[in-house]
């Protein structure tokens, strides 16, 4: 199965709707394929000027460790020396914050990744974990 456009427009748009509270940050949000490749990408109104490049950087960093960016920034915390080096000889493709989420079928194989920069990783993450779910299709470590 590849992931869709009309999936990870879905994404994008039940990410996006999340409620954030009052004066909750502008969000970036990009959907790749299991290729890394884009397939679909938002950046709402007022978001800063890096939110893409950090949005991107969660959902490839992800696809190229094979875990939810959460997970992974829990291994860099206790070995920081190798993950510095990823992000170094990856021409910094991995954010090491919550909000770079595996996108799985339903069999469990990885089809993409979601990335989302501009709130608090957790919210990130959460708002990606919501479009997933919403695009009928489950996230990160579940199998």
């Amino acid at each position: 199965m590849t992931l869709t456009l009309a999936q990870a427009r879905m994404i994008i748009d039940t990410a996006l709707a999340q409620p954030r509270g009052d004066n909750a940050p502008a969000l970036a949000v990009v959907v790749l394929d299991a290729g890394a490749h884009p397939v679909a990408f938002a950046r709402e109104d007022g978001a800063s000027l890096f939110r893409f490049d950090i949005a991107k950087a969660k959902a490839t960093g992800a696809l190229g460790m094979g875990a939810d960016t959460r997970v992974i920034a829990g291994r860099a915390a206790n070995n920081p020396a190798f993950f510095q080096s990823v992000v170094a000889v990856t021409g910094g493709q991995l954010a090491l914050s919550p909000g770079g989420v595996l996108i799985r079928e339903l069999e469990g194989a990885v089809i993409g990744a979601v990335g989302i920069s501009g709130d608090t990783g957790d919210c990130d993450e959460a708002c990606a974990i919501a479009g997933i779910l919403a695009a009928g299709l489950i996230h990160g470590d579940v199998k």
